[in-house]
């Protein structure tokens, strides 16, 4: 089978916690169904280097110009400053167009606001950091916001941005990345850290004659 690649916006004030657990599930080969079905590219508005805000500097890999929906597997748009004021337009365009074409987006955080401001959170269940913030901006989407962590619908998964665990929950079950015992697994280590999931997860991949990393980090 040949890689498929998911691709990761990135800018400058990128909230550079809120896509990781999700980037290290799609490329970490441990536990995964298809070990390096997937792998990660990041695109930037144009070619410099961006920072986060961690302070981590980020050479992206290719344009938002020159990413193409018939290469994608899923467009990951993470938060940080500017997208209630329209200052990544091109990625929320870019989103509408993957959408179109039936590829998986998803969003967190700030990202959400973007897609608000697009008007793509109008008529679909979605989440986000508050209607508050969202409303601000001129959504009319109230009524469809989910008061939950992260919310799939059909091909578009909105988060909170205090919930980089369960986005990363939702894009690994859209990816398919695990078989759904491992991702229940998987996620109740992280979130609870009771180690009894961590021998269910080892538990579950001795079954499957697979060998996982040492750690699950």
């Amino acid at each position: 089978m040949d890689k498929q690649t998911v691709h990761l916006f990135v800018f400058d004030t990128l909230s550079d916690w809120e896509p990781m657990y999700a980037v290290a599930a799609i490329n970490n080969p441990a536990f995964q169904q298809q070990p390096g079905r997937y792998e990660v590219k990041t695109v930037g508005l144009d070619q410099e280097p961006v920072k986060t805000t961690g302070g981590l500097t980020i050479l992206p890999d290719m344009t938002m110009a020159e990413l193409d929906a018939a290469y994608s597997a899923m467009l990951i748009l993470p938060g940080g400053s500017g997208w209630g004021e329209g200052r990544h337009k091109q990625a929320s365009d870019k989103a509408r167009e993957l959408l179109a074409h039936g590829v998986p987006v998803a969003a967190i955080c700030g990202a959400t606001a973007g897609l608000a401001l697009a008007g793509m959170l109008d008529d679909r269940p979605h989440t986000g950091n508050w209607p508050g913030e969202l409303e601000a901006i001129g959504y009319k989407g109230a009524a469809h916001f989910q008061h939950q962590p992260a919310v799939t619908d059909g091909n578009l998964i909105t988060a909170s941005g205090t919930a980089p665990l369960d986005f990363a929950y939702q894009i690994a079950r859209k990816l398919e990345i695990y078989s759904d015992q491992v991702l229940e697994a998987w996620y109740g280590l992280y979130k609870t850290n009771d180690p009894k999931y961590f021998f269910e997860l080892q538990s579950l991949c001795d079954e499957a004659g697979a060998s996982p990393a040492p750690t699950v980090g």
